[in-house]
């Protein structure tokens, strides 16, 4: 008798800016699945904040559909209102619950990227369900998602991170910030989102006289901001697998096309950046962004995966750590992907052992005392 194939709930959606990305990254991971060892059980959360069982077809389907596009609607997969397969019915799930029998499943892939999705409230949601799920915990998701306490974070264990300012909405005063701004960055500055991904919201400031349309713009999304300083530097990137001894892939590097890395070129133009993997670096410099890439992963306490995104300055050979994705695009085309394609791990391997390594963490987890 052969074994029972493990199921898998792969949930994505959500309520973030970055739900249309999710949709692509769980299409993309339910293509990967190993058919002999997994069934796939896609499992939608809405932007009302609903879950629902969607059919593996019609998540297939709106790559056909255009997956930039896709949502998931109420009890439905829908793009521009039109449903493309009626799904069981939305669940308004607000709670743990039975949340593996509910949905029969053994093991859960959460790919919400963002907020709700990658902050630590699904991973939460999960511990208290009892469930095992692929990637970080919610130590580790929290500080990851709020990229003013990664930085803190990250500054105290000896690492590179850019000058900043943290900006909160209740005490955001524009004429005061102008004035901080020249004197403690200067400009151009970015002004972004703390607690967000897809360079959602992120805005370049080349004068104090564009800053209050960027706070603006910033707030819509969250309630505090980071302002940093601009460097002119390179965009490296590394992808970290978990374990008991993590390991990190060969470098990548984004080259943008547009003015920087916005969403618009990361999403909608495909020509909006070119991506080299592995990335032109000498021996040394793929040595040391691999040791501060592990490094980063230890002192944020992340676990599973991890895209973690470097400055190398021009000119000074400075290293900073950007920020840390503990739920990366996750495409076959991602960087994360590619990079371990480029280091010897397919797209459907690299599936397998994050659901692996999800497994152990749970089982380990398990076998732990819960009283005295």
């Amino acid at each position: 008798m052969s074994e029972r194939r493990l199921r898998v709930g792969i949930i994505f959606g959500g309520q973030s800016g970055e739900h249309e990305v999710s949709v692509r990254s769980a299409r993309g991971i339910l293509n990967a699945l190993d058919p002999a060892r997994f069934e796939a059980v896609p499992i939608g959360i809405d932007r009302s904040g609903a879950w629902q069982r969607v059919e593996p077809r019609a998540l297939l389907a709106t790559a056909a559909a255009g997956g930039e596009q896709a949502v998931v609607g109420q009890g439905a997969l829908v793009r521009s209102g039109a449903a493309l397969e009626r799904a069981e019915g939305a669940l308004e799930l607000r709670d743990g619950g039975d949340l593996r029998g509910r949905f029969g499943v053994d093991v859960f892939f959460p790919i919400v990227h963002g907020t709700l999705g990658e902050d630590g409230a699904l991973q939460g949601l999960l511990e208290m369900a009892g469930a095992p799920y692929v990637g970080c915990g919610v130590l580790g998701s929290a500080v990851g998602m709020d990229k003013d306490v990664t930085k803190r974070l990250l500054r105290d264990a000896g690492l590179g991170v850019v000058d900043f300012l943290v900006v909160r909405a209740e005490r955001a005063q524009p004429e005061e910030l102008v004035r901080r701004v020249s004197a403690e960055l200067g400009f151009p500055c970015f002004v972004k989102p703390a607690n967000l991904g897809s360079s959602v919201g992120v805005v370049k400031v080349q004068g104090p006289a564009e800053l209050p349309a960027a706070l603006a713009t910033a707030f819509r999304y969250d309630r505090k901001l980071l302002i940093e300083r601009a460097v002119d530097a390179r965009e490296i990137e590394t992808a970290v697998l978990g374990g008991v001894e993590p390991s990190v892939s060969l470098p990548g590097e984004i080259v943008p096309r547009h003015e920087f890395y916005s969403y618009e070129a990361k999403y909608l133009d495909p020509d909006g950046a070119e991506l080299l993997v592995p990335a032109p670096l000498s021996p040394d410099q793929t040595r040391s962004v691999q040791g501060l890439s592990l490094r980063a992963f230890e002192a944020l306490e992340l676990e599973g995966l991890a895209r973690i995104d470097f400055f190398l300055e021009k000119g000074t050979g400075r290293w900073f750590v950007n920020e840390v994705n503990t739920l990366p695009g996750f495409t076959e085309v991602s960087m994360y992907a590619r990079m371990w394609q480029e280091s010897g791990l397919g797209y459907s391997q690299l599936v397998t052992r994050l659901i692996e390594l999800g497994l152990a963490r749970f089982e380990a987890r398990r076998a732990l005392a819960t009283e005295r």
